[in-house]
């Protein structure tokens, strides 16, 4: 945070299930993740934009065979420096506290955390779509 110019600056990237692998959700079998971060420096206050949208596959709560749910998040950070890391809550955006002389944030914790509470609780296909084999069991 500390290297971006005065300016804003835009950051974009794509990410597959190992992203959710790194965070051991075994609940993930496979995603396909894009990310757009832009971040808006003014002084020692760095505001960021994020959007992470794209598919992730879970397994069907119904009949567990895999199920793509489609995903649209946005959320906002405010960076500001201070004595250590942290986070807390604003109205409108979390804000993130960075230890002075900090020039990294690493953005992945946030996305999975948003990407993650961003998919429905009930987790199933659409009536009629799930592995007929295990609604026969699941029908007696």
């Amino acid at each position: 945070m500390n290297g971006l110019a005065a300016a804003q600056t835009t950051f974009e990237w794509s990410a597959g299930g190992e992203f959710f692998e790194s965070f051991g959700n075994p609940d993930v079998l496979g995603a396909e993740l894009h990310v757009s971060a832009r971040a808006q420096k003014s002084g020692s206050f760095t505001g960021i934009e994020c959007r992470a949208f794209g598919t992730v596959t879970v397994p069907c709560d119904r009949c567990f065979d895999p199920l793509d749910l489609a995903f649209d998040c946005s959320f906002a950070l405010s960076v500001k420096f201070g004595p250590e890391f942290g986070r807390t809550d604003a109205e409108d955006r979390e804000i993130v506290m960075l230890p002075y002389g900090e020039a990294d944030l690493d953005l992945a914790q946030f996305v999975y955390d948003y990407v993650w509470t961003s998919l429905p609780m009930q987790r199933v296909h659409p009536e009629g779509e799930c592995n007929e084999e295990a609604m026969k069991y699941l029908s007696k």
